[in-house]
């Protein structure tokens, strides 16, 4: 059964314990049992290692009106790594995500081994995402969106959320996935929501764990960079030279810099002239971890 508390405010609803749901047998008996509420589902897709990114997305649920039952995934999808070192050294931190779920107050976590959602560890029908995963990301870790976007259309599919939240930190895959929706006719809405930052600007991140404390002191600068740009790109100088710019001062610093562009934010194509609805987009290495972040620039 659900929380007898889950509408009751947040401090009674967190001495509740989360439903703990780890096979689509679990997960449709706990969606039986919640159907009679007729509340909705908002449901925050992770791959576990929680930090106060995917906490701030818990917060952000539960401030949907009317209240919503807090569904979590914690699924480390290996259909989105390219590199099996990658997937191996991905933080698994089940105990400790548990216990901040748990504070948190959410309803259930969705927590399946990798043979329920691919039984015979592969997938045979994959989303293709189409232009907005040619670029960027897609460019630097092929196949890495087909796999979200598979996952989350079969996440989606299973759990039959009213609202799903993603974080403006992964801008492109946010892209992606809202594309996916629209054009694939999903139920259900997607809430963006901005990135949350260590107080030196740092966009918070599971891989920030394996930087060392010289990179960690270094990785506030992509950030910086960011900001200058954005405030060079306003003052109208040359996108060209300002992007250049932000290139090399990010090289000198001690970054490998895989991309710093201007974009359109909805079909993600590099522009060469400010417009009403731009990202910034970056990318680089920092030692041994790949770091990126991004800046809307609204009208």
């Amino acid at each position: 059964m659900p929380c007898a508390t889950a509408v009751s405010p947040p401090t009674t609803k967190a001495l509740c314990d989360v439903q703990r749901l780890s096979n689509l047998a679990q997960l449709a008996h706990w969606q039986a049992q919640v159907a009679h509420g007729a509340q909705p589902i908002a449901f925050v897709p992770t791959m576990g290692n929680l930090h106060a990114g995917h906490l701030h997305l818990v917060a952000q649920a539960q401030a949907i009106t009317p209240a919503p039952l807090i569904l979590v995934s914690i699924f480390v999808n290996p259909l989105q790594f390219n590199d099996a070192a990658d997937l191996a050294r991905y933080p698994r931190t089940l105990d400790d995500d548990l216990a901040r779920l748990r504070e948190a107050g959410i309803d259930a976590v969705f927590m399946p081994p990798v043979d329920v959602l691919l039984p015979n560890g592969e997938h045979g029908v994959r989303i293709d995402p189409g232009p907005l995963a040619q670029d960027w990301e897609g460019a630097a870790r092929p196949g890495h969106f087909a796999g979200m976007a598979t996952i989350v259309a079969k996440l989606f599919h299973l759990i039959r959320p009213q609202f799903a939240l993603f974080g403006e930190k992964d801008f492109q895959q946010l892209a992606i996935v809202q594309a996916m929706v629209h054009d694939l006719n999903f139920p259900v809405d997607i809430l963006a929501v901005p990135t949350q930052r260590a107080p030196d600007g740092l966009a918070l991140s599971s891989r920030n764990r394996f930087l060392s404390d010289a990179e960690r002191a270094t990785a506030p600068h992509l950030y910086a960079q960011l900001r200058q740009a954005a405030g060079a790109l306003i003052a109208q100088q040359s996108v060209e030279a300002v992007l250049h710019k932000a290139r090399t001062e990010l090289a000198a610093a001690g970054f490998v810099v895989d991309y710093f562009a201007l974009c359109d934010a909805k079909s993600l194509q590099p522009i060469t002239q400010l417009s009403p609805n731009s990202v910034l987009l970056a990318a680089a290495q920092l030692g041994a971890v790949r770091l990126i972040d991004n800046l809307r620039m609204r009208s």
